[in-house]
């Protein structure tokens, strides 16, 4: 059980320490609005893949296939919906949000939506997924479910820790920032979010 547990973890860890836009967006809204606002976004990111684990854990056969039959749909939307949130992110003005030293009045409920949104456009996760549990052996077949339940929350486990530690590690700095700081943060976050679509966007066609 406890080996079960430590997987599930470097999955968790695995699927959520790769700084993409999800991470770029977790660092943007720590800087901007506070480190309870990072943990939601990372959160919702998590939540997603999670749903796409139990779809693999118990949908394998069919959605693999129908995800293999409409690659380059969900490959262009997802990467358009990437680009149209990162041009969102570079409009964005920090003085539209608070000082770092101001309490922030934003919904923490709708950012975990929007990145549970973001994340949850490209299903291809499901195959960086299998290549992990293929890795480690993970919940072999015909498994009870007490052990679907506990390598489900050790992979949450492990991705809380990382957006908890992220955040921690960003918070550090907001003091530090003045509106013109924040305002170059979102340029660039917004530059680098909208840069991984279009290659994503370019490489969906080249295939």
């Amino acid at each position: 059980m406890l080996d079960l547990i430590i997987k599930g973890i470097i999955i968790g860890l695995c699927i959520s320490v790769p700084l993409g836009p999800i991470g770029m967006l977790c660092v943007q809204r720590t800087l901007n609005r506070g480190r309870k606002y990072g943990i939601a976004t990372g959160l919702g990111a998590t939540t997603s893949d999670l749903v796409y684990t139990v779809v693999m854990l118990f949908f394998l056969q069919f959605v693999i296939g129908f995800i293999e039959e409409h690659r380059m749909v969900f490959q262009i939307i997802g990467t358009v919906i990437v680009i149209i949130f990162g041009y969102f992110i570079f409009k964005s003005h920090p003085s539209a949000q608070p000082h770092p030293n101001e309490r922030s009045k934003g919904n923490i409920f709708s950012d975990y939506i929007t990145a549970f949104g973001l994340t949850f456009s490209n299903p291809l996760i499901l195959f960086v997924l299998m290549a992990l549990f293929a890795r480690f052996s993970f919940i072999p077949e015909n498994s009870p479910l007490s052990t679907y339940i506990i390598g489900i929350s050790s992979i949450l486990l492990g991705a809380f820790a990382w957006w908890c530690l992220l955040t921690y590690i960003v918070s550090h700095f907001r003091d530090k920032l003045t509106i013109r700081g924040l305002r170059t943060i979102n340029i660039i976050t917004g530059c680098i979010i909208m840069t991984i679509g279009c290659v994503g966007l370019i490489a969906s066609f080249i295939k």
